[in-house]
């Protein structure tokens, strides 16, 4: 059985020219040659019942007789050494055809592009063609060698680890990839032929080149690698990174990639803001100042191959930027350029740029693999901006859970400092102005609360999505009720929408609140500890004359009428209670609207508003 295994390397004589033709078999055919022997050599193929060597035995004196009994061998020796005769008996004439066939089919073999190793079960090479003889380490001492150790500097690297072996066990082909010197790749089929009686008596190996695609695929499977990379960070790494750290990181790392798998210096990544369309530069290396600082948009005419890539989502090969008329200078005379989109779930988020000195640096396979690249590139600025994003959501529900529990204990400050200060109105002007710095500073905790929690983490910078603006951003809100479940969550639903909202337990609270303090509008419960809805309807609106007034109820129960009389003086919306947090954004959006239109008229509105039933 074949083996694979070292052996050393054994001379063997030149490796003599085979006859081109061979005619006809008969029982003696002989073929002279230059400088024939003082004793002709004749080779007898003696196989079952034949008796070759018993014919020529009354011609030893005159005649070499060489004897071997497998067709493999006789292939061997015509080849390595000078005949002048071959006998062949009568019963082996489609023995003989087929060697006359397997000599004239050398012709073929030689002109074919793969190369052709004929082995012996010991693997050392039988019969190579020019092309196999063109991967030896010595071409003119391969026939002999063992297979491997012919090869220059072999290296198996599989899948199968010894074709010969598997292709005999399996009595079927086999096939592995040799690497070999100069990194060169081949594949090595090799096919077992056996004889009659199953014996295996050589092996034929075809040996393909495959450097080109494999070192193709090679360098597939590197970007690929190296994608994976880009954001592959551990949570000690995450823990311990900012997102502008992260964001160097990833940087850096493109930059090396670009360098070590493409051979390339020049390199610009731009991120699109798909809300403006502006292309924001993230990386630049090599690039000129100019071009660093150059304002690009997605468009397809007027900003250059890369605003044309970001609108089109295509990539574009330039192979000479003298002549190209989208290309605008990138790096310092740069003569070619290849620009892919970053794509992530189908949308162009940004560009990927590259650039030559040289003109046509760029193919069609350059292409594929920095389209490879590039959507790995997209995939690691989606996950640092989801890591962000996640940070940010995660400081932002924090920085909520402190407002809530913050709220209503400065509401209490709050309304107690304005209580006394409306008391003490006219009186000690330093106190006045102390308590004054107290309403300031506690209100301002609010705003620092938040800022902080932007400071922790703050929003990513390019946000594919941008949020939506908060329906109430600006708006300053006054809810007035003796509930304390009712504040609460009149801070939790009209904060989250980005209202600044202050509260008080009584209308007396309340009146001296807005006495102080301008509000965008005024939600009051109509059963008070202290007044009837009505009251406080017309207190409020005396305070702040432009001041829309929401009365709240529950259950529709007014024993006092407090709504229908309310009505009668200009009250536009009523929120019933227990209200869901859409009908009461419905309520104060309603409310805001009325001023707004009232403002813009100069007129106060009518006394039939529809009321926001909830």
């Amino acid at each position: 059985m074949a083996k694979c295994r070292p052996a050393g390397r054994h001379p063997s004589p030149p490796r003599p020219r085979p006859p081109e033709t061979l005619p006809a078999p008969l029982h003696l055919q002989t073929y002279w040659v230059d400088n024939v022997a003082e004793k002709p050599r004749v080779l007898v193929i003696e196989r079952e019942g034949s008796h070759g060597e018993a014919v020529l035995g009354g011609l030893k004196d005159s005649v070499d007789v060489v004897s071997v009994r497998s067709i493999s061998r006789a292939l061997s020796l015509l080849r390595d050494g000078r005949f002048e005769g071959v006998y062949v008996d009568a019963s082996q004439l489609a023995a003989a055809r087929w060697v006359g066939m397997i000599i004239q089919a050398e012709e073929i073999l030689d002109a074919i592009a793969d190369g052709v190793a004929v082995v012996d079960p010991d693997l050392r090479i039988i019969w190579a063609n020019p092309e196999f003889l063109s991967f030896a380490e010595a071409p003119a001492h391969a026939v002999g060698e063992r297979f491997y150790q012919a090869l220059a500097e072999a290296e198996i690297l599989g899948p199968e680890p010894c074709p010969f072996t598997t292709s005999v066990a399996q009595r079927s082909p086999s096939s592995t990839v040799v690497k070999i010197r100069n990194n060169r790749y081949l594949r090595v089929t090799v096919t077992p032929v056996f004889d009659a009686r199953q014996a295996l008596t050589h092996l034929i190996a075809l040996t393909r080149e495959i450097t080109d695609e494999t070192q193709q695929q090679l360098k597939v499977n590197a970007i690929a690698q190296a994608g994976d990379e880009l954001a592959d960070l551990t949570p000690e790494e995450l823990s311990q990174m900012g997102a502008e750290e992260r964001t160097d990181l990833l940087k850096y790392n493109i930059a090396r990639h670009m360098k070590d798998l493409m051979g390339l210096d020049f390199i610009e990544i731009r991120l699109l803001d798909r809300q403006t369309g502006r292309l924001a530069p993230l990386l630049t290396e090599g690039m000129t100042p100019l071009a660093a600082s150059r304002e690009l948009s997605a468009a397809k005419e007027g900003q250059g191959v890369t605003g044309l890539v970001a609108a089109t989502g295509q990539s574009y090969l330039c192979p000479d930027t003298t002549k190209d008329p989208y290309y605008l200078e990138g790096a310092e005379n740069a003569r070619s350029s290849l620009t892919v989109p970053l794509i992530y779930h189908g949308n162009v988020i940004g560009t990927l740029n590259v650039e030559s000195g040289q003109p046509d640096a760029f193919d069609d396979r350059d292409r594929q693999f920095l389209e490879i690249y590039g959507r790995n590139v997209a995939s690691a600025l989606n996950t640092l901006e989801l890591l962000q994003a996640e940070k940010a959501s995660t400081a932002s529900a924090s920085v909520q859970a402190i407002s809530r529990e913050v709220a209503l204990p400065l509401d209490d400050v709050i309304t107690d400092a304005v209580t006394v200060l409306d008391r003490y109105a006219g009186h000690d002007e330093d106190v006045i102005a102390r308590l004054r710095h107290l309403l300031y500073r506690a209100r301002e905790i609010r705003g620092i609360i938040q800022k902080v929690g932007s400071s922790i983490a703050p929003p990513p910078p390019n946000r594919v999505a941008p949020q939506p603006a908060a329906r109430l951003a600006g708006a300053r809100l006054l809810v007035v009720d003796a509930d304390e479940a009712i504040r609460r969550s009149a801070h939790q639903l009209l904060g989250m929408q980005g209202a600044t909202v202050e509260t008080a337990r009584d209308a007396r609270e309340a009146v001296a609140m807005a006495r102080q303090e301008p509000y965008s509008a005024a939600l009051a419960d109509i059963r008070l500890p202290d007044m009837d809805g009505y009251a406080v309807f017309k207190r409020l609106q005396e305070a702040q004359p432009d001041l829309p007034v929401i009365l709240m109820t529950g259950f529709g129960y007014d024993p006092t009428h407090s709504i229908v009389k309310a009505r009668q003086e200009g009250l536009q919306t009523v929120l019933y209670k227990p209200f869901r947090s859409d009908r009461l954004m419905e309520a104060v959006e309603q409310a805001l609207r009325l001023r707004a239109s009232r403002d813009a008229d100069g007129e106060a509105p009518g006394a039939d508003g529809t009321p926001a039933q909830g």
